[in-house]
Order: C-alpha cells, then sequence, then structure tokens
C-alpha cells in the first residue's frame, strides 16, 4: 500500500500518543493513564485518541504492543544467534525475560493479567520464540516431557517468578528465587544426564517428534496420526 500524507500523518499522531502514554506509565504507573492526561502529554484533543483507539484499554493494548514488540524483536534475534548450547540459549532467555519484568512493572502487570480469548500479537510472538527454544531442547535429545508440556511449564513458571518479585518490595525480594525456579523446570523438563545420550522412551518419542514432519514416503494424514500417537504415548503413561 502506498503511503499517502494523510496515512503518515494518522500514524505519525498514533506513535506520538502512544509514547506519551508509555512515559506516562514508566513515570506513574497504570493509574496515571487517564485519557485526559494522555491528551494533554500528547498534545491532541481526548476525542483523538478514541477515534485511533477506540477507548482506553485500547490505547493501553497499543502501549503494551510497542513496548513489547520492541522488547520481542531483540529477544527473536538473540534466540537465533545462539544455537550450540539450547539449555544456555534457554537460560539466556528466561534472565532477559524476568529482567524485562522486573524492569517494566506496570506494563508487565497489563500484559500478565490481559485476558487469553484475544492476546496481542507481540505476546504470541514472544512465545514462539520461547517455543523455538524448546524445539532445540528437543532436538538435542535433551527433554523428557513432550515440547507443549516444556512449553507451558517454562512460561507459567517464569510469569508466576517475576509476579511474585513484583509483588514483593524491592529490598524484601529473593534474589535467588529467579535461578531457583528455572533449576527447577529444567530438572523436571530436561532428561536426567543431558551431557549424555538418554535412551529412555519417553526422550527418543520427544527427539523422534521433532524429525517427524521430514520423514520421507508418509502422507500429512498419516503423519499426523503418528505424531497424535507420540502425544498420547507422552502425556499418558502408563501408571
Amino acid at each position: 500500500m502506498v503511503t499517502t500524507p494523510d496515512t503518515a500523518s494518522r500514524d505519525d499522531l498514533r506513535a506520538g500518543i502512544v509514547a506519551a502514554a508509555t512515559q506516562l506509565l514508566r513515570e506513574s504507573g497504570a493509574v496515571a493513564v487517564t485519557t485526559r492526561a494522555v491528551a494533554q502529554a500528547a498534545g491532541v484533543q481526548a476525542p483523538t485518541i478514541y477515534r485511533l483507539f477506540g477507548d482506553k484499554d485500547g490505547l493501553i493494548d497499543a502501549v503494551a504492543e510497542h513496548v513489547m514488540a520492541a522488547y520481542v524483536s531483540g529477544k527473536s534475534v538473540a534466540a537465533d544467534a545462539a544455537p550450540d548450547d539450547p539449555v544456555a540459549d534457554l537460560r539466556a532467555g528466561w534472565h532477559t525475560h524476568v529482567e524485562f519484568g522486573l524492569t517494566n512493572p506496570e506494563l508487565y502487570a497489563l500484559i500478565a493479567t490481559r485476558g487469553s480469548s484475544a492476546p496481542s500479537p507481540a505476546t504470541v510472538a514472544g512465545l514462539d520464540v520461547l517455543r523455538r527454544r524448546v524445539r532445540r531442547l528437543a532436538a538435542a535429545g535433551l527433554l523428557r516431557v513432550d515440547e507443549e508440556r516444556a512449553l507451558l511449564m517454562i512460561h507459567s513458571a517464569g510469569n508466576g517468578t517475576i509476579l511474585t518479585l513484583l509483588g514483593t518490595p524491592a529490598d524484601q525480594r529473593d534474589v535467588g528465587l529467579s535461578e531457583a525456579m528455572l533449576d527447577a523446570v529444567l530438572t523436571s523438563i530436561l532428561a536426567t544426564t543431558p551431557a549424555t545420550v538418554d535412551t529412555s522412551t519417553s526422550t527418543v518419542a520427544v527427539t523422534f517428534a521433532t524429525v517427524l514432519p521430514d520423514l520421507p514416503g508418509l502422507t500429512d494424514a498419516e503423519r499426523a496420526l503418528m505424531a497424535e500417537w507420540l502425544h498420547r504415548s507422552l502425556t499418558h503413561p502408563e501408571p
């Protein structure tokens, strides 16, 4: 689409409002991000905000999208830049994520409490980065649980750790909590002896699932059926 002066002006106006709201959020918290305050800071009339964002919630979503998208962009580059050690890569991503949450407490709280029915594209992109990191663990034969279970465990533990730390006064926070939580999750999802080949049934099944899409001689339906069998085996082990 060709950018006209009108669309460029609209984009610039929208970006200016988002920037003003972002600054208010960081300096004074979510309660300060009122339509009137943002309009005054951005030098526009309140109806302009409603016209561009629909309502205050739409504006808050745009702010979260703006800050989170910049963060996810850097996180995605980092995820693709260190493929040699998937465990170290995951640790680096975890530490970056926790640091982001603690550095942007008001924004992170807004993102974390947003309804799951319509997650923002930036949040979805962040999960895609984590999914790629988990896939590397699986492809290296390091997972003892299926990829989706590992993804959910890491994601849940990370969010819970950040919200717990944010809910504690800064001078009373357990500085070792983040590392302890990550170690606990890794102990649960990684093969017992990742330095050597783990031939346990679950680890072999998880690793096999990573190459299933590339297996020759199978139809899409056959691959889907095999994927279902592997998933069932991993999620419903024998008692």
